[in-house]
């Protein structure tokens, strides 16, 4: 069965939150570009979660919101 997200939107910090399980220190970051940072797994380096920065800009924008991710929280190559 395919694990499920959860999204959580911080309003006080403009953060919209994707997680595909609970963050924890270890975890590896990487800016991914225009303002998205990734938490890897640090031994597999897969997408845990994913913190997309100044979210309401980006929908008050109207511009197209893509993730540099696939469906399966993988990095796009």
């Amino acid at each position: 069965m395919a694990e499920k997200l959860t999204f959580r939107y911080d309003r006080e910090a403009d953060i919209l939150y994707i997680d595909k399980r609970a963050p924890y220190p270890e975890q590896d970051s990487e800016e991914l570009g225009d303002e998205i940072i990734a938490r890897l797994n640090p031994e597999t380096g897969e997408v845990e979660n994913l913190e997309v920065l100044f979210f309401s800009t980006r929908l008050l924008r109207g511009d197209l919101f893509e993730l540099p991710v696939s469906a399966d929280l993988r990095l796009a190559v």
